[in-house]
């Protein structure tokens, strides 16, 4: 009876531990899980699952464990909000699969990702036809966010008798307080141009804007914190 008393008593901890690590590490684990928030809970939970089936492990060395992954984690989420580099590092950053309804093969080739998988993906947004889309991108968690042509949104213009417009992918331009200046080279942006439009937002200086994006036809969306 000890040793079921000992490995309910071990459960219960482990229980508690992992909800509080949940909880602090907050909700990416689940909703947005990357490859590296992946393994990180796989890990978690093998820590506490060795520790249940090992008798030399106690529950001191359990919880320390816990705690030490945890701390770990933490800290790296910390640093990739507060570091846009190790951001990308750590999570990745969007790739942009089909552009102007043309898929981009050498992105797929960058990012081990077939036609087959690629059509998977798109008919889980709905999407039965390449010919539909306008723009795709393979986000960081492994889905496809998918922006359709003007004909094939839903109501779609044929049905309405509207005029079709050609669909413009945002840009965004600002994160965090920081400019991406990768995303205005690609574009034949400068910094002269960009500050002409916060200005016109209402905003001088980049450090007080969240986020920002620009879209063809719609102009600069600014919010600040």
């Amino acid at each position: 009876m000890s040793e079921f008393r000992q490995i309910a008593i071990e459960l219960v901890v482990g229980y508690i531990a992992l909800f509080i690590m949940a909880k602090i590490l907050g909700r990416t684990q689940i909703t947005q899980i990357t490859p590296f928030d992946f393994i990180s809970a796989l890990v978690l939970g093998e820590l506490v699952g060795n520790g249940l089936y090992d008798s030399e492990v106690g529950l001191s060395k359990v919880l320390f464990a816990i705690g030490l992954w945890g701390l770990l984690i933490y800290t790296t989420e910390m640093i990739t909000q507060k570091k846009k580099e190790l951001r990308e590092l750590l999570e990745g950053k969007p790739v942009i699969v089909i552009s102007k309804g043309k898929i981009l093969y050498e992105a797929l080739k960058q990012t081990k990702l077939d036609l087959n998988q690629l059509q998977h993906l798109l008919r889980a947004r709905n999407v039965f036809s390449v010919r539909e889309v306008e723009y795709a991108i393979l986000e960081t968690d492994g889905t496809v966010s998918v922006m359709k042509k003007a004909p094939f949104e839903q109501p779609t213009r044929q049905d309405q008798n509207i005029s079709a417009c050609e669909a413009t992918l945002p840009v965004t331009v600002i994160i965090d307080g920081e400019v991406i200046w990768d995303n205005l080279q690609e574009n034949g942006w400068d910094e002269q141009w960009l500050k002409k439009h916060i200005r016109h937002a209402g905003f001088e200086n980049y450090n007080d804007i969240l986020y920002a994006e620009w879209q063809d036809g719609k102009g600069m969306h600014v919010q600040a914190y």
